[in-house]
């Protein structure tokens, strides 16, 4: 079983390594594929005034001690094409947002670093429309056909958000 678990955002540092001691049983469960998440800037809030996290270069600093001091592999949410470079060299998985999902500059830009992609399928589409996200990580990728098999290969995961109005 995959289990991406961790704070929502990045807080202060103290909070960040609590929460990751308090996962490392979790972490060493043979049955589980353990990914540590969190953000360090969630750019979706509704308020303008929510906290948002650390910002890139204070979060990617984070992360680095958590992987250094854990050996935790490392998953975050990426919105805008520039952070996936510098993000891709410290995490393991670069997530997509499920609003961002069609973003075909965000998923290029994330296909172009050595990290898995978990694409979060946005409320809006039907499962079968994922296929063109999936599509476009893996043409970025030098893989032509999309398949099940060429996603899992290629690192290409996806996320189910469940729906707004139903698949009919």
């Amino acid at each position: 079983m995959i289990i991406l678990t961790g704070p929502c955002v990045l807080e202060d540092r103290d909070t960040v390594l609590k929460i990751a001691e308090k996962l490392k049983a979790l972490s060493e469960d043979k049955r589980v594929d353990f990914y540590f998440k969190a953000s360090f800037d969630k750019a979706n809030r509704t308020s303008l005034s929510s906290y948002r996290g650390p910002g890139l270069d204070k979060g990617l600093k984070l992360f680095e001690e958590v992987k250094k001091q854990f050996g935790y592999r490392l998953v975050t949410d990426i919105h805008e094409s520039y952070q996936a470079k510098p993000a891709g060299e410290i995490v393991d998985v670069l997530q997509i947002p499920a609003f961002l999902c069609r973003q075909t500059d965000l998923l290029v830009a994330a296909a172009k670093t050595n990290c898995k992609i978990n694409i979060k399928k946005g409320q809006f589409l039907a499962s079968g429309s994922m296929k063109h996200p999936v599509e476009k990580v893996l043409k970025t990728r030098g893989i032509n056909e999309v398949s099940y098999k060429n996603a899992k290969d290629n690192g290409v995961w996806l996320c189910e958000r469940g729906n707004t109005f139903g698949y009919g």
